[in-house]
């Protein structure tokens, strides 16, 4: 079967669906769309212009001679139900604690994985009911704003990113070379609280993001490695706002 019936569009609306591999019975790829899409990624595997995971394992299935399994898990949804139950089995099945190795080919992770996504109890708390940053001693902060990046659901254009890493590390404005050397830790922050944190290890400016955006002038990309125990992590920076004419960074510095 290449294409459902009309009536069967009609009836399926907005669906989430997944594509399993036949030779383990496993599934290797989770999606979301409306019409044929669950057919067409079969479609784009011909084209061998095209280059990704999940194109290449459908590709060595189809040299087998079998079959990639279809399967409609939820249909009959609205566009925005079909985003949250699409992220919710990402989650799931990619899930650190849960999974120790990751079985999808998804390259987006789940939409609403940093923020409404899989947490633990003490995340939770940490992150509704969390106390005030207390900065360290010597410690150069920079804090980064991820309201337009921290819900994938709606980020769209330069916004959009494959996790927090990079959603948090570019590409951000008004960075000075001179202060740059003394960031210590960039801090993601998402309504008041700080979502992630980096250990600053290099950085560097560019005129054009990955995705062929051109910027007017320079931004800064910082390199180095995502802390999940920083002292940072879930603390409340309200007291540190950023400009109400549309800053996206703030220092802060140690006294």
């Amino acid at each position: 079967m290449q294409e459902f019936q009309p009536a069967v569009i009609e009836a399926l609306k907005y669906y989430v669906y997944c594509l399993v591999n036949p030779r383990d019975n496993k599934i290797f790829y989770i999606g979301k769309g409306k019409g044929n899409r669950v057919f067409q990624h079969a479609k784009d595997s011909l084209n061998e212009n095209d280059q990704s995971l999940k194109l290449d394992i459908i590709r060595s299935i189809l040299r087998e001679g079998k079959q990639v399994g279809l399967f409609i898990l939820r249909h009959n949804l609205t566009e925005e139900t079909a985003f949250v139950v699409e992220s919710v089995l990402i989650d799931l099945l990619t899930y650190q604690k849960f999974n120790k190795t990751n079985q999808l080919a998804n390259i987006v992770a789940g939409h609403h994985q940093w923020d409404e996504g899989i947490k633990s109890i003490e995340e939770i708390n940490a992150i509704y009911n969390c106390d005030k940053i207390d900065v360290n001693n010597g410690d150069t902060l920079l804090l980064v704003s991820l309201n337009r990046s921290f819900n994938q659901a709606k980020a769209d254009g330069v916004y959009r990113r494959v996790d927090i890493y990079e959603a948090t590390r570019k590409y951000w404005d008004n960075i000075s070379p001179k202060r740059a050397p003394n960031i210590r830790y960039v801090l993601g922050v998402y309504k008041g609280v700080v979502r992630s944190v980096i250990e600053v290890r290099s950085w560097k400016w560019t005129l054009i993001a990955e995705d062929g955006t051109k910027f007017k002038r320079e931004r800064c990309i910082f390199e180095g490695n995502l802390l999940e125990d920083s002292p940072y992590l879930n603390k409340d920076v309200s007291d540190y706002p950023f400009s109400r004419f549309g800053g996206s960074i703030r220092y802060i510095e140690s006294l």
